[in-house]
């Protein structure tokens, strides 16, 4: 009987201090995972209608032609997710265009906050994703991650280049923008983060590619290295 009643005593200061023990880590790893610092509050403000040039090259801003630019989302919706957004028509010598759209969120740790993919906004808005790849795009020394997409809405055929970045860094979205998450989250941080997103209004989807990609690297060309970090995320020397 005393054996007993020693070994229920025994078990249940064990189960005492296991569930001690589990109450302490769930508190420690709450605090490690839950991001309290936002890293926009360490930068420098950022003002993306100063930041990105309205000439440079041989583009120049077709002020005119803004509406050309496919808003994806309703207002509300952009006021909630981005902190500042962007979106221009620009024309070269040849009069050829890139439609431009950059969307700036502080919080970019989930679902809830995170920029939108642009395949799921173009979607909600009428247009079928005729076309969906992964790609590299290679300006300023780096190599971008990009999404490559066409959406067709009638008679508009739209190929698309886009990329987000997380912090610093550029990605994609899904298990690489996940991944940054985690590791700034993991660090107490917030991180901030834009959707940068070019298209072309064009049947040929190679030709429309290459267009934005020179577009690009025209754009970083001007704007030089710092600039360029705070669209592209950091390049490792």
């Amino acid at each position: 009987m005393l054996d007993t009643l020693q070994g229920a005593q025994r078990k249940a200061l064990f189960a005492s201090v296991l569930l001690g023990a589990l109450m302490v880590s769930t508190s420690i790893l709450t605090k490690v995972v839950t991001p309290t610092v936002k890293m926009s509050e360490g930068k420098p403000a950022l003002d993306l209608a100063a930041l990105v040039p309205a000439q440079f090259g041989d583009w120049h801003e077709e002020r005119d032609a803004a509406a050309a630019v496919v808003n994806p989302e309703t207002e509300a919706a952009l006021a909630k997710i981005y902190t500042q957004t962007l979106a221009r028509t620009y024309v070269n010598g040849a009069g050829e265009r890139v439609l431009l759209s950059v969307a700036y969120g502080d919080d970019q740790r989930g679902e809830a906050t995170q920029a939108h993919r642009p395949e799921i906004c173009y979607t909600a808005q009428g247009f079928a994703i005729t076309s969906n790849d992964v790609g590299v795009l290679q300006a300023a020394q780096r190599h971008i991650p990009v999404r490559r997409l066409v959406a067709v809405n009638g008679a508009r055929n739209e190929p698309i280049t886009y990329w987000v970045t997380v912090g610093d860094r550029a990605t994609l979205p899904g298990v690489g923008r996940k991944l940054l998450q985690l590791f700034y989250g993991l660090g107490g941080k917030v991180p901030d983060g834009l959707l940068f997103r070019v298209s072309t209004i064009q049947a040929d989807k190679t030709a429309a590619y290459a267009l934005q990609d020179e577009f690009v690297n025209a754009l970083f060309a001007d704007i030089g290295k710092a600039p360029t970090e705070k669209l592209a995320g950091k390049f490792d020397d």
